[in-house]
């Protein structure tokens, strides 16, 4: 049998050749002048499962946090409806950040959702005018305001599939079968707003696209975000800060346009059951790729830089989940100026009951990693329109 189909694999290859040229004409254009780590809040990622397997879902994401992961993946559930919250504290409950996201089915090859990610700072403190016009610190001029950055996400995905004929042999003769290849498409289309009080506030608008097949038991996925770039336009408030700035010497900024480059990620994954279905387990690898200079991962250089990831989850049932990753390579100067490698391993659970999916993750455990540890709880809903009908007769039998 001829397995890989030239069709096949030229629809593959085409695909990855559009994501590529997309992504290079941004890049080589702005990459001098665009920053690093711009709206880096979005690469943390969203759900206790796609955490715990240290960001990999890119080619197994399955539910409504597909459309961080992989908007294609929204296909790929089985519920009509979906809800799901989560909430992190980082750094000891300095910084908060929020998920909440929704997908909804429109048929059997058509999906959208909606998500909002919020990342902020609270209560910081404003020191203008702790000291006075006589030069006295008077602690009742204090103020607060919150640094707070927010993505509005708006996914759609599309499932379709290629029907190939393939020539099969038996030992009387050859016959030509056709056979279905999967192919799961997807998009976002994203706001970006950030505030620092009244100082200063950003809008920007981007673009990710993403896809998802299938080959036998393998899953693989491709997700590009920001394909375009994103560009973030930044208006200041001089005025509120001009004469603190100007008597401490700092500079006053000016409204100006910031650019994300793209970055993409290449998943590959394998589930396996037991013949009696019972248990199962899957790896997951993933590579991501960054094109807004060199950063401190596996490989780098001046063009891109490539981290790789990686997951396993073990289940009983598809009811109870122990998932495990690691990820966040990095190499660090100690104190003696040698070198050595750190890693971020992460670890969680997951249980179903009933519509509800219940999962945590503790990401950085054992504090291998240079940042501090977290722990991350999520919660998915799982409903149909047959559910909604019975809760509305319920309520209507109630009056």
């Amino acid at each position: 049998m001829n397995f890989t189909s030239s069709l096949y694999t030229q629809v593959i290859v085409a695909f990855l050749a559009l994501i590529a040229g997309l992504v290079a004409a941004p890049s080589s254009v702005v990459a001098q002048d665009a920053p690093k780590y711009s709206n880096e809040f979005l690469a943390i990622g969203v759900g206790a499962r796609g955490l715990a397997m240290s960001g990999t879902p890119v080619s197994f994401a399955d539910d409504v946090t597909a459309a961080y992961w992989n908007p294609a993946g929204l296909l790929r559930s089985k519920d009509q409806y979906e809800l799901s919250l989560m909430h992190v504290s980082y750094f000891g409950g300095i910084a908060n950040y929020d998920y909440a996201g929704f997908s909804a089915a429109i048929d059997s090859t058509n999906r959208i959702a909606f998500s909002v990610i919020r990342f902020g700072i609270d209560d910081i403190p404003d020191t203008r005018f702790l000291i006075d016009e006589n030069g006295n610190v008077d602690y009742n001029n204090v103020g607060s305001f919150a640094e707070a950055s927010y993505a509005f996400m708006f996914s759609y995905a599309r499932a379709m599939s290629l029907k190939i004929k393939e020539r099969e042999a038996t030992d009387e003769k050859e016959y030509r079968a056709e056979k279905k290849y999967p192919i799961y498409l997807g998009a976002n289309a994203k706001v970006i707003h950030r505030s620092a009080g009244i100082f200063a506030t950003s809008w920007g608008f981007g673009v990710d696209v993403g896809m998802q097949t299938q080959i036998k038991n393998w899953q693989i996925g491709i997700m590009a975000r920001d394909i375009t770039g994103t560009y973030n336009a930044y208006s200041f408030n001089s005025d509120a800060v001009r004469e603190t700035f100007s008597n401490t010497g700092n500079e006053i900024p000016t409204n100006s346009l910031e650019v994300t480059l793209p970055r993409v990620t290449l998943g590959v994954s394998y589930p396996w059951r037991t013949k009696n279905q019972q248990f199962g387990v899957m790896g997951s690898l993933g590579l991501e790729t960054t094109f807004d200079g060199k950063r401190n991962t596996v490989i780098k250089g001046d063009f891109a830089s490539l981290a790789p990831t990686f997951g396993v989850e073990a289940d009983y049932k598809n009811i109870i989940y122990l998932r495990g990753g690691i990820g966040n390579f990095q190499q660090v100067t100690d104190f003696d100026r040698s070198k050595s490698w750190t890693y971020q391993p992460n670890f969680g659970v997951g249980i179903v009951i009933k519509q509800f999916v219940i999962d945590y993750a503790i990401t950085n455990a054992f504090d291998q990693s240079i940042v501090p540890y977290s722990h991350v709880f999520s919660l998915r809903f799982l409903f149909n329109q047959q559910q909604i009908n019975a809760l509305k007769a319920s309520s209507q039998n109630g009056q």
